[in-house]
């Protein structure tokens, strides 16, 4: 069965989106509800959700902050953002715990039920790699050794995806370099990482050209070869699939950011 927590200080938000979670699940999962931060961490703890939808403006808390827990706790969990914030150093760092999608408010039921579908498709396509996984006899001892070459060969591979991300880097080439076979790390790398290769690779890629955006005046072009993109328009796609704007406009907002801050900085020095 699946299992939805839905976070939302808003009472008719929470029904709003709870009514439209169970018409979209029927009778095929279950859907939990928290108005506050501490309650989703409490009911997250207890039930175990595969999927959170959560308002980062929370009542009685940090949303970023309960967010950032949930993530820590659960790092396999499937969090998408609902929220009317639309500052974009919110989207960022909402990017950078590896949220699954960040949609805003007010949204329309059918783009809502949209993204609830891919959730549920993700939801099964995980269990069925968990069921397709060989099942080894438990023994303390082995699952203690498994365990730890597990974490060895993911921790090796991540460390050399974030030496060569900016690179034309491929998921068979990993995992030959941990001696794995590729479906069964493919496998083993989302489950570990909550992300699946490419999804973690695009991360990287994205933060860089982030800090380029940030530090730079380079062209989007350069912009895109800088972060291992052969073809600039696949750059702006995937550049707006996962911070919801444009790189020109991102650079535009961090630049109008920046001279706010700057003012206050100033204001607050007389």
């Amino acid at each position: 069965m699946e299992r939805f927590l839905i976070v939302d200080s808003d009472d008719l938000e929470l029904d709003f989106i709870r009514a439209l979670t169970e018409e979209e699940i029927e009778n095929k999962g279950e859907v939990l509800i928290a108005r506050t931060g501490r309650e989703a961490l409490n009911i997250a703890g207890q039930q175990k959700p595969d999927a959170i939808i959560m308002d980062v403006q929370l009542a009685e808390s940090d949303g970023m902050k309960i967010l950032g827990s949930l993530r820590e706790m659960y790092p396999n969990v499937i969090i998408t953002i609902l929220t009317a914030c639309t500052e974009f150093d919110v989207a960022l760092k909402a990017l950078k715990y590896h949220v699954h999608d960040y949609m805003l408010k007010p949204v329309k039921p059918g783009e809502y039920k949209a993204a609830l579908k891919d959730i549920r498709n993700i939801i099964g396509m995980k269990r069925g790699a968990e069921m397709s996984l060989p099942k080894i006899p438990s023994h303390e001892g082995d699952d203690r050794s498994k365990d730890h070459q597990k974490k060895s060969f993911i921790e090796d591979s991540v460390e050399y995806i974030r030496e060569h991300y900016r690179e034309r880097i491929k998921l068979s080439e990993v995992a030959s370099r941990v001696y794995m076979n590729t479906q069964y790390f493919s496998r083993v790398f989302k489950r570990e990482m909550g992300v699946s290769f490419t999804e973690y690779v695009n991360i990287l890629k994205i933060n860089y050209a982030c800090k380029l955006l940030e530090t730079t005046n380079y062209p989007a072009y350069r912009i895109a070869s800088e972060c291992g993109f052969t073809d600039p328009s696949y750059f702006n796609r995937v550049f707006c699939l996962y911070m919801k704007m444009t790189p020109q406009k991102y650079k535009k907002q961090y630049r109008i950011s920046k001279n706010e801050s700057r003012e206050e900085e100033m204001l607050s020095a007389k």
